[in-house]
């Protein structure tokens, strides 16, 4: 084993270890049918001091690298598909500011400290209609003439949204037709203006409550803008760092669902038994091959993850074909997992079709991996362009 392997194993094993595993695994099937929040398994991670792995030691965390955590991610979504997707945001925020502050820009710095202090980040990007997502903004930011802005819009899928206590979000501010301008920064639980809806009934990851969020002049004071930047397609480090971490950390809990279909599939394979051959499904050549070719097909997005966020950690130049390998990092998980939870629903029987079975409800998880931007039609332009544009 090289020492890198080691390494994941011993994190493993701090941060996740196999009996907090087995407790959110038990419960997760609970959690899904009541449509809650995943109230217990967040106390557990933060015991094991989970939510502040990408903390740079000088803040008091233990500094995790994005690659590193991206196998963490993996581990989780194996035992609770909702509860990892829905850590990601509060991870993704803080993996943003680690990025910013290893590559010299210290202007998200107090998000150390306020994980550090117990705070849950939230990401309240998406937007109805917006498919200019990190690029552009349907929520208006008006300034307040201090520097800060009072945004007005609707957030949707504002995955933690029973817990978060600081949402990253961004707004257009207009008030120069000329030189129109993306806001980003961080509003408080606290501050007026913000409702969380209440309307979460969805096929699947359901633990992750990732509700609407309705901003109604809510107030961005001026030290928690972050940035200022043109709409549009222009490179800035704040919104390359969002995306590797996004993208990246998204793939990161498909793969673990894929890899826990493929366990839940090859168990019902073992378990159930052919009278007429008088040998267990397990033995059965059509049923092996439909495994295998699975198997085959989960691999290779293992691979992608980890070198792909190597690659971001150690500050690789890929230039423009960085979006390409982040989204196709994460558009390739989500068609593994489908695939894969889907072979684990034919090789479980009718009995995975029970909607308690897991093996249903991790199809039904990897069902909302088609809904994470962009989405196949919205980035095959990219790779078209990538090859036929000059």
């Amino acid at each position: 084993m090289t020492d890198r392997e080691t390494r994941h194993r011993e994190l493993a094993e701090r941060f996740l270890p196999e009996a907090t595993l087995e407790r959110m695994r038990e419960r997760a099937g609970e959690i899904d049918r009541e449509n809650r929040f995943f109230d217990e398994d967040l106390a557990d991670l933060a015991e094991t001091g989970y939510l502040t792995v990408f903390v740079p030691s000088e803040f008091g965390g233990p500094g995790l690298t994005l690659e590193q955590v991206a196998r963490l991610q993996q581990r989780l979504a194996g035992a609770a598909p909702g509860t990892a997707l829905a850590i990601n945001m509060h991870l993704m925020c803080t993996g943003v500011a680690r990025a910013l502050h290893e590559r010299g820009d210290h202007s998200l710095d107090q998000v150390f400290e306020e994980a550090i202090a117990g705070e849950i980040f939230a990401f309240g990007i998406s937007e109805p209609a917006n498919d200019w997502v990190l690029q552009g903004s349907k929520t208006r930011a008006v300034p307040d003439g201090e520097g800060g802005y009072r945004l007005t819009g609707v957030k949707i899928f504002t995955s933690l949204s029973p817990a978060w206590t600081r949402l990253i979000t961004h707004g257009l501010d207009e008030s120069n037709p000329e030189e129109p301008r993306l806001v980003y920064g961080f509003l408080t639980r606290e501050t007026p203006g913000i409702t969380v809806s209440d309307d979460w009934d969805v096929l699947g990851m359901r633990a992750s409550q990732s509700r609407a969020t309705i901003l109604d002049e809510a107030h961005m004071p001026a030290d928690r803008v972050n940035r200022r930047i043109e709409p549009g397609p222009v490179p800035d480090l704040l919104t390359f760092a969002i995306t590797a971490n996004f993208q990246l950390l998204i793939a990161a809990v498909y793969a673990g669902v894929a890899r826990r279909a493929l366990e839940v599939g090859a168990a019902g394979l073992k378990r159930r038994r052919s009278e007429k051959r008088g040998e267990t499904l397990a033995q059965t050549p059509e049923f092996r091959a439909r495994l295998a070719d699975a198997h085959l097909e989960f691999l290779p997005v293992v691979a992608q993850i980890d070198a792909y966020s190597r690659d971001f950690d150690e500050f690789a130049d890929h230039g423009a074909g960085w979006p390409l390998r982040l989204v196709g990092a994460r558009l390739g998980a989500g068609a593994a997992a489908r695939r894969c939870a889907e072979v684990a629903l034919m090789c479980t029987g009718g009995s995975g079709f029970a909607s308690a079975h897991e093996a249903s409800r991790l199809y039904r998880d990897a069902a909302a991996s088609l809904f994470h931007p962009p989405a196949a039609d919205a980035a095959r332009p990219m790779y078209a362009a990538a090859l036929l544009d000059d």
